[in-house]
């Protein structure tokens, strides 16, 4: 797991704003002198540094704006994902624009639609007491929060209505594009790793993972008393408050004086204060200390002063858990390949994107069984993700049966020429 891949400081960022700045200017002008193109680029500079002014700093924390796992992930899934299919495009004969066209349209529409899928399941995990804040806690997805079924309703979407604005042939752009639709969730599931989300259950394997504090894992095994922050174990049966359950004997939180019972209010880590009014709360701001040598101080309703001491040896860290996220990244690889040798052998348009929504709603099912962060919906035992794979399988059979009764051959090439 590697949340954060390094910092950007600030003064870095208007370093490489002022030279990517004069550099693009000086050489549009000394190309074409100062024209047009020339002066239409001072907006998009000005609004560079706007945002550089008002809207990153909020963005960043004491070392810099933080370059996320996630984030990077997603980013290299998506430049492989328009790469491949822009030279595939381009072997067949078609316009490679269109692809890129298309990638803002599914990017956009994919991202909006996994966002939201993800906050309407956990929205009790984005409510803040104040309406910026809530809209602040939703519109950060670097960290993870994403949910590929709700990736795949609004790339959907968008698709079908690229389709219908441009009037292309649906199925074989379909077919065209799925391939690269695996890659990227390949390099997604790679960043749903590094951010340590999508996790999957114990198990006592010699490739199991054991994520480190204040990671989503460690987090919910601490919520449910599985391990113990400092020697404290919060009482999971009381979600809406922050209580004392149990506090192992000898352990920092005893030799502090917290005791069973008591209802933690505030926590403050190296002089930066969190409000707590639920365990999830008390439990993400105490996974804070973790860093040899900080300062802790936690509050609560039945002491006038705080249980402080200096961390000297951080949490350990969570039980071993499935790697169930490269699980799926190897999964995604795979059919990707599949799906790429499958093209040229296809009778029909929409096959391949069929053989898609075939398999990987199987095998997103079985990664489900190891998987723990969703719990069963509709009162079917079986996760959202696994009711949803129900229903994309149930699609893909619809799709077969109508794709036997359209005749044979395909509006593209069958195979790519070298």
């Amino acid at each position: 797991m590697l949340q954060t891949l390094f910092h950007l400081p600030l003064s870095w960022l208007w370093t490489l704003w002022a030279i990517g700045s004069c550099v693009g200017l000086a050489w549009l002008t000394h190309r074409e002198g100062f024209t047009a193109a020339a002066r239409a680029c001072l907006p998009v500079i000005v609004t560079l540094g706007l945002i550089l002014g008002f809207i990153v700093p909020a963005l960043c924390d004491r070392d810099g704006l933080a370059i996320r796992g996630y984030g990077v992930m997603l980013l290299l899934g998506l430049l492989s994902g328009v790469g491949m299919a822009m030279y595939r495009a381009r072997r067949m004969g078609q316009d490679p624009e269109m692809i890129q066209s298309l990638a803002f349209w599914l990017v956009l529409a994919g991202i909006v639609g996994a966002r939201c899928f993800y906050v309407i399941e956990y929205w009790h995990e984005y409510q803040r007491p104040t309406l910026l804040e809530t809209v602040k806690a939703i519109a950060d997805f670097t960290k993870g929060g994403l949910v590929v079924f709700g990736s795949a309703i609004g790339a959907g979407l968008a698709l079908l209505a690229f389709v219908r604005t441009y009037r292309l042939p649906g199925l074989a752009l379909a077919d065209l594009v799925a391939p690269s639709m695996m890659i990227g969730l390949a390099f997604g599931r790679v960043g749903c790793f590094l951010n340590g989300c999508c996790f999957g259950g114990q198990c006592d394997l010699s490739w199991a993972v054991r994520f480190p504090p204040a990671s989503p894992p460690h987090i919910v095994q601490a919520r449910e008393g599985k391990i113990s922050l400092f020697g404290l174990v919060l009482d999971a049966d009381r979600p809406g408050q922050a209580v004392i359950k149990r506090v192992e004997p000898n352990s920092p939180s005893d030799q502090a004086g917290l005791t069973p019972g008591q209802h933690v209010t505030k926590v403050v880590v190296n002089d930066q204060p969190y409000s707590v009014a639920t365990i999830d709360e008390a439990l993400f701001a105490i996974e804070q200390a973790h860093h040899k040598g900080d300062q802790i101080a936690i509050y609560t309703a039945e002491r006038s002063f705080p249980a402080a001491w200096t961390v000297a040896v951080p949490p350990d860290k969570s039980l071993p858990l499935h790697p169930v996220q490269l699980y799926a990244a190897a999964d995604a690889l795979l059919l990707c390949l599949l799906l790429l040798a499958y093209y040229p052998y296809r009778r029909r348009d929409g096959e391949v994107f069929a053989l898609m929504i075939t398999i990987h709603p199987i095998s997103r099912f079985l990664q489900e069984v190891i998987r723990i962060d969703e719990a069963g919906v509709f009162g079917t035992g079986l996760s959202i993700s696994q009711n949803l794979s129900i229903l994309m399988l149930a699609a893909a059979i619809g799709l077969w049966i109508y794709l036997r009764g359209q005749p044979r051959g395909s509006v593209w090439p069958a195979t790519c020429p070298p």
